[in-house]
């Protein structure tokens, strides 16, 4: 199980909201492997969900050739490393969604883990694979992975050299015992209908495993409809602290102190930081001062989105939140993920205190 600091679980028995900076956990492989599945946001969704845009047939037919997949999957063989491989020696399906931002390519991926069925599908996103190989090593990880019949990769990242060769080498490994794999890759949202590039790089970056992967194209415009928020004004320190007083699982945090602390905390334990959080409220938020900073700041906005928990932010909200060179930067296509998804947050938590 997961230990923490008591006093510092949200709703714990101590004066105040509970902090962040004061819990530390510590998670056994077994909850890190356990928690490859789809996110909250998409939990419920599936292929009957997903509603194709008739002027783009494309998403339609991704439905199709996903369902295709799916049965594929479940009625060729036993788990990855087994009977698939060695009764019929087929090479198992690797398909790779291709498309712009917003066209539902995580619902899809989603639908395909769960039509496989969680149990025997691992659901991750590019970061969260290579801190799981971090935590547990290389080998270890390759042979959990195994064990599945499909592995999901979301917003494979192809903006680290090291990490884009280790994560190509171990697909190579699952894919070599017969397991079925399954990608999106991030995409800017000015690149919307460009995602041709995006499947370009992807087949590049890994390398040997090309040849294997289907490439699925999704056309389409942004559901959400609209824009990366980059500049949206913080609110009142003293507004977030008032907002967060009372509230079963909110914490409080200076924004300062909580960078530091997320340097001393692995990245795989993110998810596990925010156990019983309900809103998060950070004062003082100003521009990140570097990119390894940055970056883990990224992980953290993606754990947050992942389990739908409004964030309050107070000093300086969004503005300037990474700096132009950072967005201009190899790095760019995550900072400005992070911004469109703490945006989202930051609406749902400025809604409460409104409210």
């Amino acid at each position: 199980m997961t230990a923490v600091d008591p006093a510092a679980r949200p709703g714990g028995a101590h004066p105040g909201p509970a902090s962040l900076t004061a819990r530390t956990p510590v998670v056994p492989p077994e909850r890190l492997l356990a928690e490859l599945v789809p996110p909250r946001h998409f939990a419920g969704e599936s292929f009957d969900t997903y509603v194709p845009d008739a002027a783009h047939p494309s998403q339609r037919e991704a439905v199709d050739r996903l369902r295709a997949v799916a049965r594929t999957i479940t009625d060729g063989s036993g788990r990855g490393g087994g009977l698939f491989r060695r009764a019929s020696r087929r090479t198992p399906p690797a398909v790779y969604l291709d498309g712009g931002f917003g066209v539902g390519k995580t619902h899809l991926l989603a639908s395909l883990a769960h039509a496989v069925g969680t149990h025997d599908a691992a659901f991750g996103t590019f970061v969260e694979y290579t801190n799981l190989v971090g935590a547990l090593g290389f080998l270890p990880t390759v042979e959990a992975l195994a064990a599945t019949k499909l592995v999901c990769i979301d917003e494979f990242e192809l903006d680290d050299p090291g990490d884009t060769v280790l994560m190509s080498r171990l697909l190579r490994e699952l894919a070599d015992r017969g397991v079925a794999l399954a990608a999106t890759s991030n995409t800017l949202p000015e690149s919307l209908g460009e995602g041709r590039f995006a499947a370009d790089d992807f087949l590049r970056e890994i390398q040997a495993l090309a040849a294997r992967f289907e490439v699925l194209r999704v056309d389409g415009q942004d559901y959400r409809h609209r824009s990366v928020v980059t500049d949206a004004d913080g609110l009142a320190d003293d507004a977030v602290r008032r907002a967060v007083t009372g509230v079963p699982g909110a914490t409080l945090d200076a924004f300062p102190a909580l960078l530091d602390h997320l340097a001393r905390v692995h990245p795989s334990r993110y998810g596990a930081l925010l156990d019983g959080v309900e809103l998060v409220g950070l004062t003082g938020v100003a521009p990140v001062p570097t990119q390894d900073v940055a970056l883990r700041l990224v992980v953290l906005v993606d754990r947050l989105y992942d389990r739908d928990v409004p964030v309050l932010l107070g000093g300086g909200g969004e503005h300037d939140l990474f700096s132009a060179e950072m967005l201009r930067g190899g790095y760019r296509k995550k900072y400005y993920r992070a911004l469109s998804r703490l945006g989202a947050l930051a609406a749902d938590g400025a809604a409460r205190v409104t409210a």
